[in-house]
């Protein structure tokens, strides 16, 4: 019993049909139970969106990448006890497009979104990619199929785990971990918040709710069921607050009495609905079913993105270059090196690294200022920019180089100094 009240989505047969029903505050409370130091963490996953959006009511905050596309590498982690369960790559790459497509707006059903909640509709402008290039730099499908014993898991985080019949999770901190197997007790997913544990950090999903073709159940066969978790790996709470009548965290969500399940016609309008215009229940954070879901707002888009910005926790995505096949070096992926130091009174940097365009490349010596060469090879040797600085600082434009990575050397003989630069 108490594994059902602690998976984060679940859903029971009732009258009116297949219906999701949530624990995730009964989840969440037991991660603290066994970890008490998570509700640290968990606060401070939350003060650090909540300073952010402070900032700005602007979406265009400098430390969120402006509106930049956000890209996320993901691995999919299959678990199977027998060929049903074992989901083809199809299937997989169908919910890779879902939520491509449901994270951008440019969701086929998006014509469904009620005219008085068009306004708000955003495109978040994250893109998922599966994983090209493994934590080790080996070339990869990005999708890793495992054999266990157990025929269907709980939301004891026993799949995330080689130990316990799982698979280890990838480096929390370059890819979105996703969890593809059997659950138990009819669930269908449940995600890791923002602050919980790295080696438990991702979205878990019932291989028969994940993707668009393939072994599905609906109505819940249309992928949003990875949709409205990841949107919780990203910050986002349910959109009545998990309260009666609650606070979402999102200004522009309207309050709703509490969550809506199946199919609901427009206007729902309860007694805690502030207009006519009453709940969003076609909000990815609601519990419609899956055809009737088709919107993130504005607000939404700005919690998440705000996970991103500097110091925030899931600002290592920037520099994760884990969707560029051309990385692949059969070795470590290289740590982009944003001020390294090159001896003890000589400073030589290069930033920001990873770099889009504009690259700046600072020679601080500890002596006078000289005039230094610069060049920069690509990984074939072959010389692509030279230049001199001059009085310890330059820049220059990359926006018409491939991507990958470069050798940027400022120097001649024993005096030079090297550092690898990685252009997105």
């Amino acid at each position: 019993m108490k594994a059902l009240i602690t998976i984060l989505f679940i859903f029971t047969l009732a009258q009116a049909g297949a219906q999701r029903i949530c624990g995730s505050t009964e989840y969440k409370k037991q991660q603290i139970n066994q970890n008490p130091s998570l509700q640290n963490s968990f606060d401070k996953a939350e003060e650090q969106i909540e300073a952010t959006l402070a900032k700005s009511k602007k979406y265009a905050a400098r430390d969120t990448s402006a509106n930049e596309i956000i890209n996320v590498p993901v691995v999919i982690h299959v678990i199977y006890n027998n060929a049903v369960q074992n989901i083809s790559d199809a299937q997989i790459l169908s919910q890779l497009d879902v939520l491509n497509k449901d994270f951008s707006y440019l969701n086929n059903d998006r014509i469904n979104t009620p005219p008085p909640f068009k306004g708000l509709a955003a495109d978040c402008r994250i893109k998922f990619c599966i994983a090209q290039v493994d934590p080790k730099g080996i070339r990869t499908s990005g999708i890793i199929r495992k054999k266990t014993n157990t025929a269907s898991f709980t939301a004891d985080d026993a799949m995330k785990f080689s130990a316990s019949g799982g698979d280890d999770a990838w480096d929390n901190q370059r890819y979105l971990n996703i969890w593809v197997c059997s659950l138990n007790a009819r669930s269908l997913g449940y995600a890791a918040l923002p602050g919980g544990e790295a080696a438990k950090d991702g979205v878990v999903i019932a291989y028969d709710v994940f993707g668009t073709v393939g072994t599905l159940r609906p109505p819940f066969d249309k992928g949003r069921t990875a949709t409205h978790e990841v949107g919780h790996w990203l910050g986002l709470k349910h959109i009545w607050g998990d309260t009666d009548c609650g606070d979402d965290g999102v200004d522009d969500t309207p309050r709703q009495k509490t969550y809506n399940y199946n199919c609901r016609t427009f206007p729902h309008v309860t007694d805690c609905s502030t207009d006519a215009n009453g709940d969003m229940f076609m909000n990815y954070m609601d519990f419609s079913d899956d055809a009737c879901m088709n919107m993130f707002t504005i607000g939404q888009k700005k919690r998440m993105r705000a996970l991103f910005a500097k110091g925030n926790m899931r600002n290592s995505f920037l520099s994760s270059f884990a969707c560029d096949s051309t990385l692949a070096q059969a070795a470590p992926l290289p740590t982009p090196e944003t001020a390294p130091v090159a001896d003890a009174v000589d400073q030589f940097k290069v930033y920001p690294n990873p770099v889009q365009t504009v690259v700046t490349i600072e020679y601080i010596p500890a002596a006078e200022f000289v005039v230094n060469q610069v060049s920069v090879y690509n990984t074939m040797g072959v010389k692509v920019f030279g230049g001199e600085i001059n009085k310890g600082k330059m820049a220059f434009n990359l926006s018409s180089f491939a991507r990958g990575i470069y050798i940027v050397r400022i120097g001649e003989g024993k005096k030079a100094y090297t550092t690898k630069l990685i252009k997105l």
